[in-house]
């Protein structure tokens, strides 16, 4: 049975919206936010492109199709198999490792380079030296995560001159990016042996406080740390401690527990820390927006018999293999 009446939450211009319609000839296209429409209409619904608001989800009663406009899957989408028998939940795994990788790349050459430093100099006008630099050329980069975004980040990485070590949750795949591949069993094994340790993960019961104070304390003197996945894979306690003990050289976190944070955390006054506000994907850089709506269109286009492109495995919250 054709999908007939779909919601899309996200932000779209006319040209996006003309991709839709081409996607789904016939099909009527409502361009409004979860709460903007009543109980009675959001059960009228079969097919939703946009992360639920919250509450939302149990208002969408129709519903037969849910894609996510995220990589991450809320864990409430993950009840839908019981609430929602049969529904095809599909995420945006895959359209979001450009930006991040970049965003990621950048952050770690502004900290090596100590350009951060510089910025904060300007202010004062100081026309002066402050130190030496390193490189990432031989450094050995681990990044833990190696779907789209570790394996672009590993790419760009490679490409600048460092050995590239992956860890995922299972064996085998693709290795193009990485020297090495290994699983999470091997994660404390690797975490003394890298210069820079780069997290890309979704919210799983496995990943919550991933980087605690123990996992901290593995990593070398003068390390880089990075994450981009979810603010709960770390113990922020403990990545305070390795930021002022100095077994950090430096680290970039694009997400926190909570977000937002609170304005007199911490975490805000690190010296050798950029904070940005979960802002690395988003739509901020257009090819991202392009993919997403590309995946979304092609999922909506494709009920109800597939294939699907990342539909989700309600086992584990990840692409479905």
């Amino acid at each position: 049975m054709e999908l007939r009446k779909v919601l899309v939450t996200m932000p779209v211009d006319a040209g996006y919206q003309e991709q839709f319609a081409g996607a789904l000839p016939g099909a009527e296209f409502t361009y409004a936010r979860y709460d903007e429409l009543t109980p009675e209409q959001l059960a009228a619904f079969d097919a939703a492109v946009g992360d639920p608001a919250p509450g939302a989800l149990s208002k969408l009663s129709g519903l037969r199709l849910l894609q996510l406009n995220s990589s991450g899957v809320p864990a409430d989408c993950l009840t839908l198999r019981d609430s929602h028998p049969g529904l095809v939940l599909c995420s945006t795994s895959g359209a979001f490792g450009q930006a991040i990788s970049e965003h990621m790349a950048a952050a770690l050459l502004m900290l090596m380079k100590r350009l951060h430093t510089y910025r904060d100099a300007m202010k004062q006008g100081a026309w002066q030296s402050l130190g030496k630099v390193v490189s990432p050329r031989g450094m050995q980069v681990l990044a833990v995560g190696a779907g789209s975004i570790g394996t672009a980040f590993a790419r760009l990485m490679q490409a600048l001159g460092s050995y590239t070590v992956g860890v995922r949750r299972t064996p085998g795949g693709a290795m193009d990016g990485f020297d090495e591949m290994h699983t999470f069993e091997r994660l404390d094994a690797l975490l003394p042996r890298a210069d820079v340790v780069a997290l890309s993960l979704p919210e799983t019961a496995q990943t919550v406080d991933l980087m605690d104070a123990r996992r901290f304390s593995l990593l070398k003197e003068g390390s880089y740390f990075i994450n981009v996945g979810r603010g709960s894979a770390v113990d922020q306690e403990a990545l305070l401690e390795a930021l002022s003990s100095g077994r950090l050289a430096g680290a970039s976190i694009d997400v926190t527990t909570p977000e937002p944070l609170p304005a007199d955390h911490p975490l805000w006054r690190q010296k050798n820390l950029l904070l940005t506000p979960h802002i690395s994907g988003f739509y901020h850089l257009r090819a991202t927006h392009d993919a997403i709506v590309d995946i979304a269109c092609r999922n909506l286009a494709a009920f109800p018999d597939g294939p699907f492109i990342a539909r989700v495995d309600y086992d584990t919250g990840y692409r479905a293999r």
